[in-house]
């Protein structure tokens, strides 16, 4: 077992119907469906191209519950795109850390652990879409933005979580990543 402790730098809520782009709040109280109000809470979601190993719509469980990026990776997505800033927001993430370069490979069934006892699973990268690329070539204005960010954000896009013990995040917070070697713990 391998541990590393990182801050929550910022909290974010996608709880717009027309939009996944998140908003910043002090805090965020997550449940084992994930974030109430928020466009991925749930328990189940239905199958789409990211599963295809079921049929579309399939009721299958959320593993997608929270996505989390990291200020560093942001960074970097910047730097390879040419532009000032890539925003968390823009990127629907629901977490924005600081502290740690490599987030987006922390492998899946890692564990964040947070001051109050709140347990997030890391069920893997987040993989680039063309959907936050949209949304950068809009707010820069620079045609092609879109399908650049694709190649840009890989290995660099964050990860999805899913809850294991439910309680409250905010700003601020230390957390503690726990990456298991396959040993019995």
């Amino acid at each position: 077992m391998h541990s590393d402790t990182v801050n929550v730098h910022a909290v974010m809520l996608a709880d717009r119907a027309e939009t996944f782009v998140t908003r910043r709040v002090p805090t965020i109280h997550v449940q084992l469906g994930g974030i109430p109000g928020d466009r991925h809470y749930g328990l189940l979601r239905p199958a789409d191209s990211r599963q295809k190993i079921y049929r579309k719509g399939t009721l299958i469980a959320n593993r997608r519950q929270i996505s989390i990026v990291s200020e560093e990776e942001c960074a970097e997505i910047a730097v390879r795109l040419g532009v000032p800033e890539i925003v968390p927001e823009w990127l629907g993430a629901n977490l924005l850390i600081s502290g740690y370069d490599r987030l987006t490979l922390l492998p899946g069934g890692a564990r964040m652990l947070f001051p109050d006892g709140t347990g997030l699973i890391c069920e893997g990268e987040n993989r680039p879409c063309i959907g936050p690329g949209r949304v950068i070539e809009q707010h820069y204005g620079i045609p092609g933005l879109a399908a650049r960010f694709v190649s840009a954000a890989q290995k660099r896009r964050g990860i999805v979580c899913s809850v294991e013990c439910e309680g409250t995040i905010a700003a601020g917070d230390s957390i503690r990543i726990i990456r298991f070697d396959g040993s019995e713990q």
